[in-house]
């Protein structure tokens, strides 16, 4: 039995990861500081949960003391509530992720870190691969590439293995649909599970590499089992490009008379998202990721029988 730490355990990525550990009769340590993430999500669960922000020094060193590997998954998340309270994203992400990489430099623990494929900002060309250069366009990007830069750094300083994770636009169940950030997915089958329209940035055609909850897990779970570290961030996200409208022409099959609503796009948003699975795939040639219309009826289902457990959850403003 392995003594792992999960970062963010509350939350939707943290939740999936931390019930398909525990099949797996592992020892688990949970940290979140339940601003997004929520207590409910955890119950009955045979767990440590320390309930502290990132940002504590001291209180993270205790609570990792003793752990093999550290899944860090804890971040404020959201393009939009990046911009709108950078300082608080860079604190967290950034400050929070070097406490994490100081307790795993002392106590000698694997380091997972999960960062985003917002990364690449400016870069438009398609697929992406982990090769190409880097251009933030938001706070919530540079953070992510800050934390990348830090897990490097540490790796080739202190010698500490670790493995950066990119992910892209990840969806399943656990995830909250009812906040004012939540993403398009949840967001969407949530509204109209209760007859109200949904609303699209743009003109629809902006693209995602939209990624299956069980997908990540099944890749982070392995990683940890073979020991995988690598010294360059690795994409996972497995290269499928739906656009929105497309995403809205699946929904149509549910909701025949779901009512758009167009809107102007928003400062930050990425045009176009796609992942090229080289890399991905050749680590983890094991792991064959469940398609985008199958992962979606899975999530509507899962919405429909469990969404009231984890809607009116904290309030997310900034």
């Amino acid at each position: 039995m392995s003594r792992i730490a999960v970062t963010g355990g509350a939350g939707f990525v943290g939740t999936n990861l931390v019930r398909a550990l525990l099949k797996e009769d592992h020892e688990l340590v949970i940290i979140d500081d339940f601003s997004t993430g929520q207590k409910n999500n955890l119950m009955g669960l045979d767990i440590q949960v320390h309930e502290i922000s990132l940002v504590n020094t001291e209180k993270i060193s205790k609570a990792l003391k003793k752990c093999e590997y550290i899944f860090h998954l804890g971040a404020r998340g959201s393009v939009p509530r990046s911009i709108k309270n950078p300082r608080a994203t860079m604190d967290v992400n950034v400050t929070g992720t070097f406490n994490v990489l100081e307790s795993a430099r002392a106590t000698g623990a694997t380091v997972a870190f999960s960062s985003s494929s917002s990364v690449y900002g400016l870069n438009l060309e398609l697929p992406k691969n982990e090769k190409m250069w880097m251009a933030p366009l938001t706070p919530y990007a540079a953070s992510k590439l800050s934390g990348e830069a830090l897990v490097a750094s540490y790796a080739a300083s202190f010698g500490i293995s670790a493995v950066t994770y990119r992910f892209f636009n990840i969806f399943g169940p656990w995830q909250r649909p009812d906040h004012d950030y939540a993403a398009v997915i949840p967001k969407w089958i949530w509204k109209l599970m209760h007859n109200q329209r949904i609303e699209v940035f743009g003109d629809g055609n902006q693209s995602r590499d939209f990624t299956y909850i069980d997908n990540v897990v099944s890749v982070l779970i392995q990683g940890m089992k073979d020991k995988v570290i690598h010294p360059n961030p690795v994409n996972l996200a497995f290269g499928s490009r739906i656009t929105l409208n497309q995403f809205i022409d699946e929904l149509k099959k549910k909701f025949p008379n779901l009512e758009v609503e167009y809107a102007p796009e928003r400062a930050g948003d990425v045009r176009n998202s796609q992942n090229d699975p080289t890399l991905i795939n050749s680590i983890f040639p094991q792991v064959k990721p469940v398609g985008f219309s199958e992962a979606l009826e899975n999530t509507y289902q899962w919405y429909v029988e469990h969404g009231a457990s984890i809607a009116n959850g904290p309030r997310v403003t900034d």
